[in-house]
């Protein structure tokens, strides 16, 4: 049976209050940054932050898909930017959403690895009392909701509220079915619900995923005051396994199509559906030129066999031109289709070569607002990359993942250990690619720039020390 939607009102709020000290510690910051909203709101840009999960640099029309019909996304391209050398901090989903979150490289935010999804509610991701975007904007005056995937901790701590959301509708396992809402794996594991309207266990079944989460966002922004900015995070579960998609987003593509490629067309096709719908609505609300949406996948599309139909590796998604897969170091795991908008205050039309990573979009989001940004942060402000096509802020950048790592300076890239996608065995060796004139990175120069190869290897090594704290790597 649907529920009807709970009061978002404060006595709901303090009838949950014995859940944890740390949704009150939420609420109670909420509250006094509410009261405390600072002159001039009004004249700060909203922002959205559209976040995909598992969708490949291949899986937009933009980007050069012929099969995918991405008609919402691609307007937003031609409205603002399109980055053809974004990359995610991380090529699997907790680490690479807690770097965009903190601003941090994810050994910094203390989430180096993929996090549990168990149905206790208990798993520690963020860190009390991190510094977070959505914590620093409501500080500046913004009302903050989440909406969609978590995977960052369902301990009380790390929870959306208790980490700067005013507002949280979601899931915290790493993926849902689509229509039960229920987590579960291929065995092993207990299958459970796992569906929140903030501290609160709701029921939607069966309505579409995508579908639902749009709707919220949408109905979120509805209800925010004209003289409040806002700012809201849409993570999306698709087109993530378990792979699903009602039978109208399936009739758009070929009954000829690969059924796994027209599959995952069919859930990308669903959620390009949902950004569209937004988008209108900011423009019905007069909202469209005040307010910044940042697209980005998490990482790379995934091999893993457990998307695939017949238990195959799987190639419903597309990394194209890149190599490598989910999971993978390659420039398919962490190269990401990534578009920013602005209108009137980011030009239309441009396509941005230049270097950026997620961790950017918290320094260059709170300057935007107004803010300072606080110490700590790993990433640096992109504004002039999009605003004033300026060069990128980074000398050298990093990846670090379970035995492999990788260190990019110019358009040379080491990798220390090598694999191809999640769940391969990662293999002793070094690679050192040259991105641009060997983009798909098929061949190896370090026999043939050795001095190079060493530099870098010392680059990544003196990163690996700077680590704050040391990582203690969690299990997926």
């Amino acid at each position: 049976m649907k529920l009807p939607p709970l009061p978002r009102c404060l006595a709901s709020v303090f009838a949950n209050l014995a859940s944890s000290f740390w949704v009150l510690a939420a609420v109670s910051t909420s509250t006094s940054a509410s009261a405390q909203a600072p002159a001039g709101t009004t004249d700060r840009p909203n922002f959205i932050i559209i976040y995909t999960d598992d969708q490949g640099i291949g899986d937009l029309g933009c980007y050069g898909a012929a099969d995918m019909k991405t008609p919402h996304l691609d307007r937003l391209a031609a409205r603002g930017v399109r980055f053809t050398d974004w990359h995610s901090n991380a090529t699997v989903c907790s680490p690479s959403r807690a770097s965009l979150l903190t601003g941090k490289y994810p050994q910094n935010a203390g989430i180096p690895s993929i996090l549990y999804s168990k149905p206790g509610f208990d798993v520690a991701g963020l860190r009390a009392g991190e510094t977070t975007l959505p914590g620093e904007l409501r500080k500046l005056g913004y009302r903050t909701a989440a909406v969609g995937k978590w995977h960052l901790g369902s301990s009380p701590h790390s929870r959306p509220r208790a980490q700067g959301f005013d507002e949280w509708f979601g899931f915290y396992s790493g993926w849902i079915d689509y229509y039960s809402h229920r987590f579960y794996t291929l065995g092993g594991q207990a299958v459970f619900h796992d569906l929140w309207r903030n501290d609160e266990e709701v029921s939607a079944e069966p309505e579409y995923q995508t579908e639902l989460l749009g709707r919220e966002a949408r109905e979120f922004v509805a209800r925010q005051p004209k003289d409040r900015p806002f700012f809201l995070y849409l993570a999306f579960g698709a087109p993530h396994y378990p792979m699903m998609a009602p039978q109208k987003y399936l009739d758009r593509f070929p009954v000829t199509m690969d059924r796994d490629r027209r599959m995952h067309c069919a859930m990308v096709a669903a959620l390009d559906d949902e950004v569209g719908l937004l988008v209108a609505q900011l423009q019905k609300l007069g909202l469209d030129e005040r307010t910044v949406i940042f697209f980005q996948s998490d990482n790379g599309a995934t091999a893993e066999d457990r998307s695939d139909h017949r238990g195959r590796p799987y190639r419903g998604g597309s990394n194209r031109p890149y190599r490598g897969y989910k999971g993978s170091l390659w420039e398919g795991g962490h190269r990401m289709p990534a578009l920013m908008c602005w209108p009137g205050k980011i030009p239309g039309g441009q396509v941005v070569a230049e270097l950026g990573m997620a961790m950017d979009i918290f320094p260059t989001f709170l300057r935007w607002a107004g803010g300072a940004v606080p110490a700590g942060l790993d990433g640096a402000d992109v504004a002039g990359m999009v605003q004033r096509r300026e060069k990128t802020p980074h000398q050298a950048v990093y990846w670090d993942y379970e035995g492999r790592a990788a260190v990019r300076e110019g358009a040379w890239k080491l990798q220390v250990g090598l694999c191809e996608a999640l769940g391969e065995t990662v293999r002793p060796e070094t690679w050192l690619s040259h991105l641009h004139d060997d983009p798909a990175e098929t061949k190896n120069y370090a026999s043939a720039h050795p001095e190079v190869a060493a530099a870098l290897q010392a680059k990544l090594a003196a990163w690996q020390r700077t680590w704050r704290p040391e990582p203690k790597p969690t299990k997926p």
